[in-house]
């Protein structure tokens, strides 16, 4: 019984601590249908960096409340308290470490050079792009959260007719 609510404790943790992603693939529901700033830009350079995993604390308090209910079935009334309160502290201590281990992600740090002559540095979580020295890219701004993309290759416009 207590591995099992271990268990649902840990899952109720990881996937509420999944929620957030800065991976520029995945857009917010509240910036659709919401005009955005692109710029020009070409890429200087491209590295990996990783991204630090939060701590809002739904992690530690999942694994507290896990362990305290875990160590409580333990012995008889005495020790199931005090077993319990170790418990909620182990779990508390876990539970935040797996919440951060969680929301770590792996990301690129891109340093762009916009035609103006301006250098801006944008971190964001890899996604399906890869980026050179060189690579012709548009920075896209909504909700000031800005995203590196890919330059989409630009077709001349067909003269107009008079006809």
């Amino acid at each position: 019984m207590s591995k099992l609510i271990i268990s649902l404790g840990v899952a109720s943790a990881l996937a509420l601590s999944a929620c957030a992603t800065s991976n520029p693939d995945v857009i917010q529901r509240g910036d659709a249908q919401r005009m955005s700033q692109v710029q020009d830009a070409t890429v200087l350079s491209s590295r990996p960096v990783t991204v630090d995993g939060s701590q809002s604390g739904i992690g530690g308090a999942a694994g507290g409340v896990t362990g305290a209910i875990a160590g409580s079935s333990v012995g008889g009334r005495r020790e199931g308290a005090v077993v319990g309160v170790i418990g909620a502290v182990a779990g508390a201590v876990i539970g935040n470490a797996i919440e951060r281990s969680a929301t770590r992600e792996e990301a690129l740090e891109i340093i762009v050079q916009l035609r103006n002559g301006e250098r801006r540095a944008i971190v964001q979580a890899k996604g399906a792009e890869t980026f050179n020295s060189g690579d012709p890219v548009v920075l896209v701004t909504t909700g000031g959260k800005t995203r590196v993309m890919r330059a989409p290759a630009v077709v001349p416009a067909a003269p107009a007719s008079n006809g």
